[in-house]
């Protein structure tokens, strides 16, 4: 685990095309995803039906459900990983499925994204493994690469030698802020993170939260955020999403959530594992607005 990180984002290399994630008074949100009637399935089985969901620009947001209820296959959707039966998708306004070939390669180069676990290549170093989508969708010189790549590490809080380690000589916390490295290769607007504490002591998931917190409101980007982690909930996200039933069956901040009548939501947020809810203590989300 690194101790005594540095500071993120020493170098301003995206902040001049991004302003502030907050939004006028009065004003509408931007969307960022939109999410209408989705229906994904797998044979005979359902796991999203008739599905809704919007994601502002500039926020936070936790999408939280049962094991096994769809999270992961709602963010395999929206990235075009995973078919759809039924539905639209829409990213930054656009619906995916009437786009031309090279809008829809410019809209994956607005999009990072880190899989549950790390999905690290194995056979490559840190810094290789960061290079990839630069390779893919970027014309560079090697050196541009290095130093690219460099750069990215150096943000998450790695120390610079671990760019020429490989996945197996590499801790839990740091395969997570390599993995993140890696989605952000290509200064995305809106990143996706699959269970990014996963796995991790509560020191270390603090730490990543803070860092993903950090990251957000300096570069700022929208952030959806798969996790069971309730800590998360409380301290970074602006808004929460609940999925049960096939359907997001709740939206808002965490209040919303603890005050909300459905039977999941009662237990998820107030069983035995649940945190003791203190209004005095609940952090601000990422925007600024307090939960």
């Amino acid at each position: 685990m690194q101790k005594n990180l540095p500071s993120p984002v020493k170098k301003p290399f995206t902040l001049l095309r991004r302003g502030s994630a907050r939004v006028a008074r009065g004003a509408a949100p931007e969307i960022a995803i939109s999410v209408r009637d989705l229906i994904v399935g797998f044979g005979d089985n359902l796991v999203l039906n008739g599905l809704d969901l919007d994601v502002r620009r500039g926020e936070v947001l936790g999408f939280v459900g049962g094991s096994g209820t769809g999270k992961s296959v709602l963010t395999r959707a929206i990235l075009g990983l995973t078919p759809k039966r039924a539905g639209r998708i829409e990213l930054f306004g656009s619906d995916i499925d009437h786009v031309s070939r090279a809008e829809y390669d410019a809209l994956e180069r607005r999009i990072g994204v880190m899989f549950q676990g790390g999905a690290l290549f194995s056979g490559l170093t840190v810094k290789q493994n960061v290079q990839v989508p630069m390779r893919e969708h970027l014309k560079l010189s090697p050196r541009l690469a290095d130093e690219l790549a460099m750069l990215k590490i150096e943000l998450v809080g790695l120390s610079l030698d671990a760019a020429d380690k490989f996945p197996s000589e590499l801790s839990g916390g740091m395969i997570k802020r390599a993995a993140l490295a890696r989605a952000l290769a290509l200064d995305p607007e809106l990143l996706f993170l699959d269970e990014p504490t996963s796995g991790l002591d509560p020191i270390g998931a603090a730490e990543f939260d803070d860092l993903i917190s950090t990251l957000q409101k300096t570069l700022g980007l929208t952030v959806f955020m798969v996790t069971h982690d309730l800590d998360s909930l409380y301290s970074i996200c602006d808004r929460i999403a609940a999925l049960a039933d096939e359907k997001v069956i709740a939206t808002g901040p965490i209040e919303t959530m603890l005050a909300s009548d459905h039977p999941w939501l009662q237990a998820y947020f107030h069983g035995k594992r649940a945190r003791q809810f203190d209004p005095s203590v609940i952090k601000r989300g990422a925007n600024g607005a307090g939960l």
